[in-house]
């Protein structure tokens, strides 16, 4: 299993939006929150193979229009 910790910048206004429908549409989202400071979200990730995980971000995330940047952090173990 692999973990991932997806930080997120939003257009302003827009994060509570962006983490709702993340939550309705990954299945694979662990935790999911708006939060304050450098970036606007945080959404934490397991999928079974890094390739899935890399179409969760690619086809699903970044493809939100408001969603203006990421950076994605991958656990060592868990």
């Amino acid at each position: 299993m692999v973990r991932a910790y997806i930080f997120i910048n939003t257009k302003p206004g827009t994060s509570e939006d962006v983490v709702k429908r993340i939550k309705s549409t990954v299945k694979e989202v662990v935790q999911a929150d708006s939060i304050y400071g450098r970036f606007d979200a945080i959404v934490i990730i397991e999928a079974p193979r890094l390739e899935d995980l890399n179409e969760i971000l690619y086809k699903v995330i970044e493809r939100d229009p408001n969603i203006t940047h990421t950076e994605t952090s991958l656990a060592l173990s868990g």
